[in-house]
């Protein structure tokens, strides 16, 4: 874990996954205060709520964080210009290929620069256009998910390009246990996002974090896709009618389609202006049944609330305890 570390700049090398309403300056800074790596989740900010966060977050941390992006925004080029202003240490593009010129911009700036990769191709072509580290994160995650499982995503690109980039584990991370067995495989880290919901720093509502204490793996479901024309990225969520409601949200953006009323363009930016509604209802209002409760599977393991540093501190004496056990 010194690698990822030291990549970083901080003492242990766990992300705070970036999610939406929730990894915002309290949360962000009380993980980078802590000793781990706050990032926070820009999702659809416009350039001036950016800048109040990151700002807001230097107020109560003077330790490095990140900031996520999302690469589909389309005020992305202004949010690299934001994190710049203010000499943000670490930028994570998440959503596919970064656009032309957004990894040169972004290291220019001075920033690493860090990009999700779903799969073994990806991985290596995003190496070879400079990216300074990897997070790979499999479909036990929260909120929107690839196709392929973090066990499976770990064995095909740890040990071919470990090597190369410090790579960061991600989904149905919840035990130091599974952290000691991927640094064993070659990560230089981990990513965690579900396990800090309930963190006392946290500013989702009492009845999004019961929520969360009351689950199960099993409750943990993935969003369906009803059209086939219309492109959607599954999203895990606990289930409850938001995820029934999703379904006919889907059905009504693809009629506008039939009836030529939308391009495909502003088809699926209504999906994610809907995602983004559904979760501020949950995360802020505390609408736990009509809002979208995005959880990763590892929230069976989320079983009360605590500081962010009594959890850290727990997930890493699991980690050692681990390391212990096999090395005897």
């Amino acid at each position: 874990m010194a690698r990822g570390a030291g990549f970083l700049g901080c003492e242990t090398a766990i992300l705070g996954g970036a999610m939406s309403w929730i990894s915002e300056r309290h949360l962000v800074s009380a993980l980078s205060n802590a000793g781990a790596f706050g990032v926070i989740a820009c999702g659809a900010m416009t350039p001036d709520l950016l800048d109040a966060e990151i700002a807001g977050t230097k107020a109560l941390t003077d330790r490095p964080f990140g900031v996520n992006l999302i690469t589909m925004h389309p005020q992305l080029s202004e949010l690299i210009d934001v994190c710049a202003k203010h000499g943000v240490s670490h930028v994570v593009l998440a959503g596919g290929l970064p656009p032309p010129g957004a990894i040169e911009r972004i290291k220019g700036n001075g920033a690493r620069l860090i990009c999700f990769a779903p799969a073994l191709a990806l991985a290596k072509k995003l190496i070879r256009s400079g990216v300074d580290a990897l997070v790979i994160e499999g479909m036990e995650a929260g909120g929107h998910i690839g196709p392929v499982s973090t066990s499976v995503l770990a064995q095909e690109i740890l040990p071919p390009l470990a090597h190369e980039v410090p790579i960061f584990v991600a989904g149905g991370i919840g035990h130091g246990g599974a952290i000691a067995g991927y640094l064993e495989m070659g990560a230089a880290g981990v990513q965690l996002g579900t396990r800090f919901v309930c963190a006392h720093e946290c500013i989702a509502h009492p009845n999004f974090k019961k929520a969360f204490i009351r689950a199960s793996a099993r409750d943990a479901v993935t969003s369906v896709q009803i059209d086939p024309r219309l492109p959607v990225i599954p999203v895990r969520a606990l289930k409850n009618r938001e995820m029934e409601s999703f379904a006919a949200k889907q059905r009504e953006v693809a009629q506008l389609l039939d009836e030529e009323k939308v391009e495909m363009a502003e088809a699926q930016l209504q999906i994610e202006h809907y995602w983004a509604g559904a979760l501020r209802r949950a995360v802020i209002d505390g609408d736990v049944e009509t809002g979208s409760v995005m959880a990763g599977q590892s929230v069976g393991m989320v079983k009360e609330e605590a500081s962010v540093a009594d959890i850290l501190g727990q997930l890493t004496d699991e980690a050692a305890h681990a390391l212990e056990r096999r090395s005897a």
